[in-house]
């Protein structure tokens, strides 16, 4: 049973997957503005069942299966969550017309984003097919681009209890600058900062205890803190 109502499906270009998809990643780099880029990814993701959204999700838990058991589970309730609620989320836009308000430039930085996605696409890693690996790249460059969100979600869990958080309105993440799977590709487009290390003002935000003891031990040392 699919997770969704589902009407108007959009016919996918037959061929060579790899040539479609540098077809098409060269379409979505000409877009000039958040709207049309919007409109052009929609288009794109809609024609994906949410039948496609369930074998993400199957492919992601065959990826970390490895995991320790219970960081496994956290990570794969967030994914999911992440990503059906990102497609939902185009769905709905698409649906409001809501991208004729967003005027907004796509920078040149932006753009080089699907040039990117044709690269990573065109290796066949990874073990997902291509199509499914583009529509993950699709669902991404909506949230960095389109909407300037982070490529993962707030609650977003890493190693040492880290997540991405939000903090009066800008985005932190903990591997902003130093993750280093495929994943970091999305590093240099996504709007999050690092999460701040010790040494800043103000505790690591959704640190690990480790690291708020690190931060609280930096403050009596240096500043003299004595509250």
């Amino acid at each position: 049973m699919a997770l969704l109502p589902f009407k108007n499906r959009q016919a996918v270009p037959l061929g060579n997957p790899a040539d479609r998809i540098r077809q098409e990643c060269a379409d979505l780099m000409a877009a000039p503005t958040r709207g049309t880029l919007g409109e052009k990814i929609a288009l794109l993701v809609l024609a994906h069942s949410p039948v496609d959204i369930q074998q993400m999700k199957r492919n992601f838990e065959t990826k970390v299966r490895d995991l320790d058991p219970e960081y496994r589970e956290r990570l794969t309730k967030k994914i999911a969550e992440h990503l059906l609620g990102t497609y939902q989320r185009i769905r709905l836009d698409n649906q409001q017309g809501v991208y004729k308000t967003m005027v907004q430039p796509v920078s040149g930085m932006q753009k080089t984003y699907w040039t990117m996605v044709a690269g990573q696409c065109s290796k066949g890693e990874g073990g997902d097919a291509p199509s499914i690996r583009f529509l993950k790249y699709l669902l991404a460059g909506y949230c960095m681009i389109v909407l300037d969100e982070p490529g993962h979600p707030v609650g977003m869990p890493f190693p040492g209890n880290d997540t991405v958080q939000i903090v009066d309105g800008t985005w932190y993440c903990p591997v902003r600058d130093k993750a280093g799977d495929v994943d970091a590709a999305l590093c240099p487009f996504c709007p999050a900062l690092q999460t701040p290390d010790i040494g800043y003002l103000r505790p690591p935000v959704g640190g690990s205890e480790h690291r708020k003891q690190e931060y609280i031990d930096h403050m009596h040392q240096h500043h003299h803190f004595n509250g």
